[in-house]
């Protein structure tokens, strides 16, 4: 039976058919992990089962939104918000920069899915980390944007996650026909 925190091993064997169910009946912060572990395999899922080619197809001119590119926008975001903002950490962006700041959507001849897949598996579990031992109503400032509660920060993920799953969806039934929800 799949637990929240047991997303990087879905993620990683990639060959689960059931995406794990948040928990119905549980207190706050188990349902907001729930949920976002949740929306963490949903984007996997749409990702299972393609191959390299595949996760690089553009969903429709003149967007050149792929899967891959919403695993490294994911993996940007997971970075950002946890590490960046909550552990107040010196880590810099990884794909973007102020130069390219869609840089992270960009997928180039250089990236593979694999490593793709792996720094987002990494930033999640380091996402883990941060959250651990916190409290939702703990506040941290991000400087020149104010001040945010870890519940804002999962509610934010939640959101973030389910407007892109919203993308995968749609570039998923044009690469193979595949839907769901």
């Amino acid at each position: 039976m799949w637990r929240p925190g047991d997303l990087p091993a879905i993620m990683t064997a990639m060959t689960t058919t059931e995406r794990p169910e948040p928990p119905r009946t549980a207190d706050e912060r188990t349902s907001l992990e729930g949920w976002l572990d949740f929306h963490r395999a949903t984007l996997a899922l749409k990702c299972q089962g393609l191959d390299d080619a595949q996760l690089r197809e553009a969903s429709a001119p003149p967007s050149g939104l792929t899967l891959l590119g919403l695993v490294r926008h994911m993996a940007e975001v997971e970075r950002s918000w946890f590490r960046r903002v909550l552990a107040q950490e010196d880590a810099p962006p990884i794909w973007y920069s102020d130069e390219d700041p869609d840089g992270d959507f960009r997928v180039t001849g250089e990236d593979t899915a694999k490593d793709c897949f792996a720094v987002w598996r990494e930033e999640i579990a380091r996402a883990k980390e941060a959250a651990a031992g916190r409290h939702l109503g703990d506040v941290v400032t991000r400087p020149g944007r104010g001040d945010y509660s870890l519940r804002w920060i999962y509610l934010h993920m939640i959101e973030e996650y389910a407007r892109h799953n919203g993308h995968a969806d749609l570039i998923r039934e044009r690469i193979d026909g595949a839907t769901g929800d």
